[in-house]
């Protein structure tokens, strides 16, 4: 079965790129989420107060939600409200939008778990996704199409996350 998480942190290239490589992602695109219009682009953003986002479409027989929320949390600094990296704005928060109420529990539950590694409070917006619009087809794929592009998130993050083997024992509903 495919799944949606909709994943706020920071630039989403590198964000795009990082949970591409991932075993069990199907796929991503590049968005705006959780703003407060049903419309945006890259240039209305901070008016609209969309956050730069990633959709990541992903399979449940190989990946679970828990699993993707914990390699985004490596991804990003929890505790940065609005900025990550040089990126500063409220376009650069940190956000998970998800689609299935029943994933509320299990990210919940994922932050609590998170936060105890924290002195800082966890500044991650949770939320039902809302008003999602793709972003420009410059932007998708960004990080493959310009290799030296810039974003908070870099090679040693995609490195990490390819060498990941997918073990479905360990990372599925049925361990």
């Amino acid at each position: 079965m495919e799944k949606t998480i909709i994943l706020a942190g920071g630039c989403f290239w590198g964000l795009e790129r990082y949970f591409s490589l991932l075993k069990g992602v199907v796929n991503t695109e590049v968005g705006y989420a959780n703003g407060n219009q049903s419309d945006t682009n890259y240039y209305d953003i901070k008016t609209t107060h969309h956050a730069e986002a990633v959709k990541v479409v992903y399979d449940t027989d190989v990946l679970t939600l828990q699993f993707i929320l914990e390699l985004f949390f490596e991804a990003i600094d929890p505790t940065s409200l609005n900025k990550q990296g040089n990126d500063v704005g409220v376009q650069y928060r940190s956000g998970i939008y998800y689609t299935d109420k029943d994933d509320l529990p299990i990210i919940e539950s994922a932050l609590q778990k998170l936060a105890m590694d924290y002195e800082k409070p966890i500044v991650i917006e949770v939320a039902l996704s809302k008003h999602y619009v793709s972003a420009e087809h410059v932007h998708q794929n960004y990080l493959v199409n310009n290799p030296n592009g810039y974003c908070h998130i870099g090679k040693k993050h995609f490195d990490y996350i390819m060498g990941i083997k997918v073990d479905p024992y360990l990372y599925t509903k049925k361990n």
